[in-house]
């Protein structure tokens, strides 16, 4: 089993937590860096986003 596997399992049901918790990480990247790489950190967000949701990619 993975560690995305195991994450998934222990994230089953609280989805709208893990999204929330990813948002505020990203947030915290891009203060400080100070929105240098606000893109690549949006990007990673959705990307963890959609593998919690086991989302295909867009």
């Amino acid at each position: 089993m993975s560690m995305m596997d195991k994450l998934k399992s222990l994230l089953k049901g609280h989805e709208e937590q893990a999204d929330k918790a990813v948002d505020k990480a990203g947030d915290t990247v891009d203060e400080r860096t100070q929105g240098k790489y606000s893109g690549q950190v949006d990007a990673a967000q959705e990307q963890l986003k959609n593998q919690f949701r086991d989302e295909p990619p867009q």
